[in-house]
């Protein structure tokens, strides 16, 4: 079978001055992708610029044989995503794809974490995929074609100690990704969202000798499979790292019902209630409800 190729489609990927961002933009621009290559360049807590980041990538890129603009916008306003997605139009006429990674870390445990603490990683990760992702998302629905891949985590599907920050972010994004998918279904617009593991800046303080087999390169497959025009997937979640990928999904058990709910027999009928054999995963609301509707005709 023939290589996945871009054929000139314009990618914006955010946070790609290095780590997971930089290997989407490299392995995207050697397949065709215009890209544009969005990083403020700052610390990994989110202080500070370096400009000079996200045009080190264009270089990488232009080396390469490929075509890449730097922007150094920040995601955390709405200014800095209209600015990122105009970015695309001046320098290649439109926007395709879109790649939420873009992210920092301020992790402390939740009875220390303070609203310093909080607002900046909201802003970085759940509301930056809303500033960029909005503009582009006009452009994509007006062309009915685009394809959207936001960088969820573990931490949030999951639970991790010291992230409750990070955690309520990057499952917002599953959120987000998810009525997307809904809404972009009629404009072959497709959101997806990816669950990380890699050895980058932001990890290498948690992942110790792990992080040599979990080398960033092996998550771009992946997203640059979900940024493919082929690809059919949407509103799903995929964990990826190490070479492995599997999806994520957020399933419902049958559960128990009752006209005479009480809590008494909750308690007696609690294992019912927590079944998980016989479990569906709806593909949005309206499936969801129609198991409430089964169950209650």
């Amino acid at each position: 079978m023939s290589d996945l190729g871009f054929d000139g489609k314009v990618a914006i990927i955010t946070g790609a001055g290095g780590g997971l961002g930089r290997q989407h933009a490299l392995m995207m621009a050697a397949r065709g992708a215009l890209i544009v290559v969005n990083d403020l360049g700052g610390a990994v807590d989110g202080s500070g610029s370096d400009k000079g980041a996200a045009q080190l990538v264009v270089d990488e890129i232009k080396a390469a044989g490929g075509d890449a603009v730097a922007n150094t916008d920040s995601v955390a306003t709405a200014e800095g995503g209209e600015s990122i997605v105009q970015t695309a139009v001046d320098a290649f006429g439109t926007v395709d794809i879109v790649v939420n990674n873009a992210g920092i870390l301020r992790d402390k445990s939740f009875h220390n974490m303070t609203p310093d603490l909080v607002d900046p990683v909201l802003d970085v990760h759940l509301r930056g995929a809303f500033n960029v992702t909005g503009p582009a998302w006009k452009i994509m629905r007006e062309k009915s074609y685009g394809r959207i891949v936001s960088t969820s985590s573990a931490a949030g599907i999951f639970g991790n100690f010291g992230q409750a920050n990070y955690g309520a972010a990057k499952m917002g994004l599953v959120g987000f990704t998810n009525v997307l998918a809904v809404e972009g279904a009629k404009y072959n617009v497709r959101a997806n969202a990816i669950a990380p593991l890699a050895f980058t800046r932001m990890t290498e303080d948690l992942l110790g000798p792990l992080g040599e087999k979990l080398q960033p390169e092996l998550v771009s497959p992946l997203v640059t499979y979900l940024a493919h025009e082929s690809c059919e997937s949407t509103g799903r979640v995929y964990s990826v790292g190490g070479g492995r990928v599997a999806e994520v999904f957020i399933a419902e058990c049958q559960g128990y019902t009752s006209d005479a709910l009480t809590p008494e027999s909750l308690r007696d009928n609690w294992d019912t209630v927590t079944d998980q054999t016989d479990y569906e995963v709806p593909a949005a609301l309206a499936q969801e409800t129609a198991m409430f509707l089964k169950a209650l005709s």
